[in-house]
């Protein structure tokens, strides 16, 4: 087996900044620290929309044209779930790529929603002024239930981790810190997006969002 790198800096920082970000974001609204809440918010918007941008123009393994198959290849790669084997994917998997996709669904929901929605009209998110009294009880409505969703979604990930960890011997964690993963010999390593573009891409989206919350 060889070394090589298979994940690029962004996808990495989006990952783990998003972890730390989602759990603030739940701190924040349990002590009621909504300053912080709508704050916390806003940056994943951005990290979001950056996510989905990468996903068009970053490195091979972060582009969804590279990691999302059809759902019969889902499940029949999950039909092997029980299988100890060595871990050869280049990127995601094709269950892992349908639960990026879900999750960065969920997280949309849940952060769009969240601009429009508000607490009795005494916390309102940054556009509930843009949005008429039955479009911000319907943005509050979804933005409770959303979240349970994507709760048990990320439940759902981290067991996936743990699982092919305990019954496949593959460890998931360590290639997204250090990028590198073991590869068989001759395998083409993929191409991986220059940093500045990655800049480029993150200067925008949080202009893009800066400029949103303060309509």
């Amino acid at each position: 087996m060889q070394k090589m790198k298979i994940w690029d800096l962004p996808v990495r920082l989006f990952h783990w900044l998003l972890v730390v970000l989602m759990a603030a974001a739940w701190a924040t609204e349990e002590f009621e620290k909504m300053d912080w809440h709508f704050r916390i918010g806003e940056t994943i918007l951005a990290l979001l929309l950056f996510r989905i941008v990468w996903g068009f123009v970053g490195s091979d393994t972060a582009r969804f044209a590279n990691f999302l198959r059809s759902p019969m290849a889902a499940l029949a790669h999950l039909a092997h779930l029980r299988r100890r084997e060595p871990d050869t994917e280049i990127g995601h998997n094709a269950a892992g790529g349908w639960m990026v996709l879900g999750l960065l669904g969920l997280i949309g929901i849940q952060t769009v929603s969240g601009l429009f929605a508000h607490d009795e009209d005494i916390i309102e998110g940054p556009l509930r002024h843009l949005a008429g009294a039955s479009w911000a009880d319907l943005a509050s409505f979804v933005h409770e239930v959303n979240f349970n969703l994507l709760l048990l979604a990320v439940v759902a990930h981290v067991g996936a981790v743990v699982a092919y960890r305990v019954l496949k011997g593959q460890n998931l964690v360590r290639p997204m810190i250090t990028g590198v993963k073991p590869m068989p010999p001759g395998t083409a390593a993929p191409r991986m997006a220059k940093p500045v573009l990655a800049v480029a891409v993150a200067v925008v989206v949080a202009c893009f969002v800066a400029w949103l919350v303060r309509l």
